[in-house]
């Protein structure tokens, strides 16, 4: 074992501050005295390092000295062969592991309830999705897990396939059974890669589902900027041993910047130190802090927050208590509409609300009396919003016609229809409630009367929809004459 007290890239940007160095090189604002006001906004200190890849800072593109030393230590912290900082969020982490495991014309298993980034990973590289539609949760209104059996048959449907990749655990806390599920693909030939942005605190955690690595998978997306504390925007990319790690960073390099971000690169360094250390510490207070809480908003009445009684041994085979989980639907009110409340009338900014849930990220970084006034809040809320809940969306998911490829789709001739002209129609670009970003629709699907009416009924609640050209969503691209 190495020592995870260590923090090589911090070490070395600490040294070049001490050494003074006279910058004659980019970025421009040198050190912060070219940039005043941005100076005084982020602060000296944060200004001194962000600076450019040089021979003592190694590169991010072909790291060789300190990056490389922090990303050996990050991968022995993590459990797996490889490891790669990844400085365009777990966007990017996806797309790499996607786009260094299948190639155009290859076949891709895959929840349809993705994030944007797969499809738009299938997009540039033209691989072709094959959905497995999760099972749903009727009283929550959301995508649960992969089932096993699903996946068994829809390994043996499609022999060709390559990879399939899992959502683990959901936005939600949804956990799939990733060991049952890695042993099939792999028996199947296929590669196993996991959409892991919401799971960093399985690696450190006590009494948590299984992480990806641990489960055998080939590679994993890790958003350390979420659970794991790194600065926003600073992600992992996480290989095993059946992996090419010099090719994935062929890969990497296709889309990375090579101007990699200093400021996010020993964020990634100094938050993999912190949870090495005190990562068990770290989860265990983050759990009291979601339980208490959780009991707390069930007492209140008409709100459900959701945990591990939803296991049920497959679509729900654990679940990660780390998180706040809230439907919302028996108040009659839209997560959204919880979420735009807690916000405008009591100072308080969660994660998301969509149209049946809202998620409170819950983190080391809260305090007691905060946990305490989410809940006051909420409270308050049903006392005096609490309305009829006859009219209310029940389901947040909608089964995807796919008649093209997202990539045939999206570079397709094309023309712009009203929203309400476009039934039947099959759509060129995406439509998306962002966060948390899973397609409401994706290039080559067929827009039906049921999803016109859910984006409506979202627009109507304030949902952020995201995606299309046309910024106000009363109009789609669709395929021309199609």
């Amino acid at each position: 074992m190495s020592d995870q007290t260590r923090a090589p890239l911090l070490d070395a940007l600490e040294w070049m501050r001490r050494e003074r160095l006279v910058p004659f090189d980019v970025p421009g604002h040198k050190r912060g005295k070219g940039n005043p006001q941005l100076t005084e906004f982020l602060g000296e200190s944060c200004l001194s390092v962000d600076v450019n890849s040089m021979k003592p800072l190694d590169n991010l593109c072909h790291p060789v000295g300190v990056i490389r030393e922090a990303e050996e230590l990050t991968a022995e912290a993590f459990g797996a062969a490889h490891a790669f900082f990844m400085v365009g969020g777990t966007t990017s982490a996806v797309q790499a592991m996607i786009l260094a495991s299948v190639k155009s014309g290859d076949e891709i298993i895959l929840p349809r309830n993705v994030h944007q980034s797969v499809i738009n990973a299938l997009v540039l590289c033209g691989a072709v999705p094959v959905y497995l539609n999760p099972q749903t949760d009727s009283q929550l209104g959301i995508a649960l897990g992969m089932s096993v059996e699903d996946v068994r048959q829809t390994i043996a449907q499609h022999p060709g396939a390559k990879a399939i990749l899992v959502n683990n655990p959901t936005y939600y806390g949804i956990c799939s059974d990733l060991r049952r599920i890695t042993q099939l693909a792999h028996q199947g030939g296929l590669r196993v890669l996991v959409d892991e942005a919401h799971g960093t605190h399985f690696y450190f955690g006590r009494d948590m589902p299984v992480s990806a690595m641990a489960a055998g998978a080939d590679m994993a997306a890790v958003s350390m900027h979420k659970s794991g504390g790194s600065l926003t925007q600073s992600s992992l990319l996480l290989c095993g041993e059946r992996v090419n790690a010099h090719y994935v960073l062929q890969i990497i390099n296709l889309t990375q910047t090579t101007s990699g971000s200093y400021l996010l690169l020993s964020s990634l360094d100094i938050s993999r130190r912190n949870l090495a250390l005190r990562g068990e510490e770290i989860f265990d207070k983050v759990q009291r802090f979601a339980r208490y809480a959780r009991d707390e908003i069930n007492a209140i009445g008409d709100y459900y927050a959701y945990s591990k009684e939803l296991i049920n041994g497959d679509s729900v085979f654990d679940f990660d208590t780390t998180k706040l989980s809230v439907n919302t639907l028996r108040l009659g009110l839209a997560g959204i509409e919880v979420y735009d409340l807690l916000r405008d009338e009591y100072g308080i900014q969660i994660e998301f609300g969509d149209l049946g849930n809202i998620l409170a990220y819950i983190s080391v970084g809260d305090k007691n009396k905060n946990i305490e006034r989410l809940i006051s809040a909420l409270g308050e809320i049903r006392r005096l919003y609490k309305r009829d809940n006859r009219d209310m969306l029940a389901s947040e998911y909608i089964s995807p016609t796919v008649m093209r490829s997202p990539q045939a789709a999206f570079y397709a001739e094309k023309e712009s229809l009203p929203l309400a002209e476009c039934e039947g129609r099959i759509c060129s670009e995406f439509v998306m409630c962002y966060p948390p970003g899973i397609p409401v629709l994706a290039p080559g699907e067929l827009i039906t009367t049921e999803i016109v009416s859910y984006i409506q009924y979202a627009k109507e609640k304030g949902c952020v929809l995201t995606g299309p050209e046309n910024m106000e969503i009363r109009r789609l691209n669709v395929l021309k004459g199609e």
